[in-house]
């Protein structure tokens, strides 16, 4: 059962959401028809951007040839859409929980946009993995919190990993989708994820602002102050996933395990990190929740 919610929403949250409905509307493709998938990709090009491969500004990156950098870019991208195509079955979930419930008979209407959106995106990004490479890796689970907390916290939680999970896939989607050096069917899939995310991420922002109004009513500073140290912990976990043993083992990187424990260790990533993660905390610190 999903918790309920008290919240009183704001005119300009319900504008928002009509807003934000309404260019649902006028931009609704059919993916189906959408997307003319070739019989293969060119194999001697990149699948990812070179800047958002998780080896870039590393000591290892050096020690890598083309032809493995190239194989690196295929199967980090398998992980990339394997990632989002599980993030979104598990985030459909949370928000099928709460449509059409107490509380939420305001953001509802969009939470209908939102759903379909989201399908046709696991659908797209589930399909280039099995055309392209035949298999999506498994399922690293997005661990969504309890029935134990307050009602209030939870939906603020929840939301706010939504949120986060977006954020960080689209600053992906966005590079990718403007990246010329790439190929076409890369781009376009990049593209058009891009395109739908941008209203989910403005819905995403006013809902989460919304639920964190209600929280700090009626948390104390104590109890902000953990959700927040919880939010930092679900970011990092996020950008772990970006690591992925399976992907420097189909790449053909020896000892892949330790590979990969020493491109996380190495300083260079600290930066990149950094501007993966900005707009998510730039977010929370102008909410009041990151310091």
């Amino acid at each position: 059962m999903s918790a309920p919610t008290t919240i009183e929403w704001t005119e300009e949250f319900s504008r928002a959401v009509h807003r934000l409905i309404d260019v649902s509307v006028d931009d609704y493709y059919n993916p189906y028809r959408t997307f003319q998938w070739p019989e293969s990709i060119e194999p001697k090009d990149l699948w990812m951007s070179r800047d958002l491969l998780s080896v870039h500004g590393t000591s290892a990156e050096q020690e890598l040839s083309r032809e493995q950098l190239v194989e690196l870019s295929r199967w980090e991208s398998v992980n990339l859409y394997s990632l989002i195509a599980h993030g979104i079955r598990e985030l459909l979930i949370e928000v099928m929980r709460r449509i059409h419930t107490p509380g939420y008979e305001i953001p509802t209407p969009y939470f209908h946009h939102f759903i379909g959106e989201e399908n046709e995106h696991m659908w797209f990004f589930a399909e280039f993995c099995l055309r392209y490479a035949g298999r999506i890796y498994p399922d690293r689970r997005m661990v969504f919190p309890t029935d134990d907390r307050s009602p209030e916290m939870n939906n603020f939680i929840v939301f706010s990993q939504i949120l986060i999970f977006e954020q960080i896939g689209d600053y992906f989607n966005a590079k990718m989708a403007a990246d010329e050096n790439l190929p076409e069917t890369v781009r376009e899939v990049n593209r058009i994820h891009h395109r739908d995310e941008s209203r989910h991420i403005a819905f995403g922002g006013k809902l989460v602002s919304a639920l964190f109004d209600e929280v700090r009513r009626k948390h104390s500073a104590e109890e902000v102050e953990e959700v927040g140290r919880y939010l930092r912990g679900y970011i990092d976990l996020i950008i772990q996933m970006l690591y992925s043993r399976e992907a420097y083992q189909d790449a053909g990187i020896p000892d892949p395990a330790r590979f990969r424990a020493t491109v996380i260790a190495d300083p260079a990533r600290a930066a990149i990190t950094a501007r993966i993660t900005r707009r998510t905390n730039n977010f929370y610190r102008h909410i009041g929740l990151f310091r």
